[in-house]
């Protein structure tokens, strides 16, 4: 979660000045709402996402009272929308309030709430419903906002719109319900294609592919994921999460290098203050590479705040790298659970096989001639036949190039070959090629993440437009990182 950040001079000044240099919340919110109310007649989105942002800064402050008060200078006293929003916020003392008399006394509610306003007012009580913990309260709210958006085609709607779409899927999810809105999200990604509402399709994706995925759904999500319109990335979080639910896909399908880019690109791009986001793209990430053959570095499991979370998928690694059957089979049994929790018991069962190889390929290196008996005795192998089992296996493994070996079925031997120089092979021009087309593949991206102002070509710009534009600039900057992490 973000840090509770006080408002710099960045905001829009207040009609009337306020005495103190903090402001209280109240005042905070409605220049919020003026903020929205500029961005909706000049349409200028990047007004509504700074509003956005700045609500989640003031997350923690959010009371009933404040919200209360909020909603009178917002909405239209005796309205639909104001009394049925006021219904989920309780009554509280007056002075439990943090508002400025002097201002707040001055200051006259507006005459036609625009729907920008209205559906920002929706998201403020859904956001304290579900921190408040009253998610069906939160599920009524969220089904009525999304009810009202269906019926808006305005492009700065649409930054609202898909929070809104965000925390409705998250109401659903916490009460276990998360089936019953499948339907809803489809025609609502169907309504957003239409209209062109790209960060809305990039949203809604992302809740229709968590939520296939949410019931092992994995084959339904990646027919949806191939037939929906190019992801085109307009929000980074969005984007990162989409990383992971397609590197989750890939990972069932036995694409084990694509899920592989996949993973580890969501855990680089991901904010460093959305942590459980990363462990979880680092879980899954390390069993990838397991699964492809590879050891993760040590420092991968060393990361800050991750130690205990990884933990688990740290001794297994070892287990894996030894080559030890027991050993694997000892921490797959102690940490059964945090396995079973992360859903990733599943691949644990298909690392077996791996445990086995790595041995056999340790053994290889150890013997230049060995029997099949002894091999079978070192893997512990406890099947009816492990001489025979022994046989299948190191055949395999020699078929499959992961050693260098023959088998002399006469004598039940297994013959390593010597090692001969690798430089003289073919492995490092791949290994450059992969590490040149990794560079490569990060410029492109950052030249497509390149932003200009429109029209900034036609017409020269003014001092005073030039420090605005500087000013904003300053601004994404230091919130860049702690932007929107209560999606992850």
């Amino acid at each position: 979660m973000t840090q509770d950040v006080e408002m710099q001079e960045q905001q829009p000044a207040p009609s009337n000045s306020v005495s103190s240099t903090s402001p209280p919340t109240l005042q905070h919110l409605k220049d919020i709402a003026a903020l929205i109310e500029t961005g909706a007649y000049t349409r200028e989105v990047r007004r509504i996402v700074r509003a956005v942002r700045w609500t989640i800064q003031l997350r923690k402050k959010l009371k009933a009272p404040l919200i209360s008060a909020f909603l009178s200078f917002a909405l239209l006293p005796g309205s639909e929308v104001h009394s049925r929003l006021s219904s989920y916020v309780p009554k509280g003392d007056e002075q439990d309030m943090e508002v400025d008399t002097a201002t707040s006394a001055t200051q006259s509610p507006a005459k036609h709430s625009l729907p920008e306003l209205e559906i920002y007012c929706y998201l403020l009580v859904l956001i304290y419903l579900i921190d408040q913990k009253r998610y069906n309260e939160a599920k009524a709210c969220s089904s009525a906002s999304i009810a009202r958006v269906r019926n808006l085609n305005r492009r700065t709607v649409d930054v609202l719109a898909s929070r809104l779409y965000f925390y409705y899927s998250l109401s659903y999810e916490l009460t276990g319900d998360l089936a019953e809105i499948r339907g809803n999200l489809l025609a609502l990604h169907r309504t957003a294609t239409l209209r062109h509402d790209e960060l809305g399709q990039e949203t809604l994706l992302n809740l229709l592919l968590r939520n296939y995925l949410h019931y092992n759904l994995y084959d339904q999500a990646e027919k949806l994921r191939s037939k929906a319109p190019r992801f085109e990335a307009h929000s980074n979080q969005q984007f990162c999460r989409y990383l992971f639910y397609l590197g989750k896909i890939r990972t069932i399908q036995l694409e084990y290098t694509d899920a592989k880019e996949s993973l580890l690109q969501a855990a680089r791009k991901a904010p460093v203050s959305a942590l459980g986001f990363r462990v979880q793209c680092n879980k899954w990430a390390v069993i990838v590479r397991l699964l492809l053959g590879e050891i993760p570095e040590r420092t991968v499991f060393m990361q800050k705040g991750m130690e205990k979370a990884l933990r688990p998928y740290f001794e297994l690694t070892n287990a894996v790298r030894i080559g030890d059957l027991e050993l694997f089979k000892a921490v797959a049994e102690k940490f059964a659970s945090t396995f079973s929790s992360d859903r990733t018991n599943n691949l644990i069962v298909r690392l077996r096989h791996n445990v086995i190889r790595t041995g056999l390929r340790n053994i290889s290196i150890s013997y230049s001639r060995i029997s099949l008996a002894d091999v079978a005795k070192k893997l512990r192998l406890d099947s009816a036949n492990p001489v025979a089992d022994a046989e299948s296996i190191v055949s395999k493994a020699i078929r499959d190039g992961a050693i260098d070996a023959t088998l002399d079925h006469a004598n039940g031997w297994m013959v390593s070959k010597e090692t001969g120089d690798i430089y003289s092979t073919n492995e490092p021009q791949i290994a450059f090629n992969s590490r040149i087309a990794f560079c490569l593949n990060m410029h492109n991206e950052a030249v497509r993440a390149l932003r200009f102002p429109p029209n900034s070509h036609k017409e020269k710009e003014s001092a005073e437009k030039r420090r605005e534009r500087q000013q904003q600039e300053q601004e994404l900057a230091k919130h860049i990182a702690e932007e929107d992490d209560d999606e992850f």
